[in-house]
């Protein structure tokens, strides 16, 4: 099963001198019933990238709540066990939990298939988006606004073994 877990180039850094993602548990994002139903699609792809979203999503909170982390997004692809990723299900119908996940065992960070990072030039809309975030749960249309603006950025995919050259 693919998971995505959302860190910030700090904790890459943090993971790859531990050489695993932890410690546990661990939350992560992957196609959940709840975010099947939510998409409405069967098309595996695109159900991947919506779960990768959500994840960028949750790296951006994590930026928010670490004002001197580097204004990127980060996520890693990891490869688990079917079984390993278990979703809650009191919070299947909470729309800020589709697609989330909780693994309960760190992972070897051998077993990550891609880390997906913001690429440079996001760096100001990601900063932007971050410092909105607050605002933004509050209900600002503005503040909402400028942290979409951090969607509209592609991230960008890295093989593992490019890991020490990206930090």
């Amino acid at each position: 099963m693919r998971v995505y877990v959302p860190l910030t180039l700090p904790g890459l850094a943090e993971a790859h001198k531990a050489g695993q993602l932890g410690p546990a548990p661990l939350d992560a994002y992957a196609v959940t019933p709840a975010l099947r139903e939510w998409y409405v699609s069967d098309d595996i792809e695109e159900l991947e990238y919506a779960a990768l979203s959500r994840a960028a999503q949750a790296s951006l909170r994590r930026l928010a709540a670490d004002p001197d982390a580097p204004r990127r997004r980060v996520v890693v692809a990891v490869d688990v066990p079917e079984g390993a990723a278990v979703a809650d299900p009191d919070r299947a119908l909470d729309e800020s939990a589709l697609g989330e996940v909780r693994l309960a065992a760190a992972v070897p960070l051998a077993k990550a298939a891609a880390v997906h990072v913001d690429a440079d030039d996001a760096e100001a809309d990601v900063a932007a988006a971050a410092d909105a975030l607050g605002a933004a749960d509050h209900g600002d249309e503005d503040a909402r606004f400028t942290v979409d603006g951090a969607e509209d950025h592609e991230l960008m995919w890295f093989g593992v073994q490019e890991l020490p050259n990206l930090l």
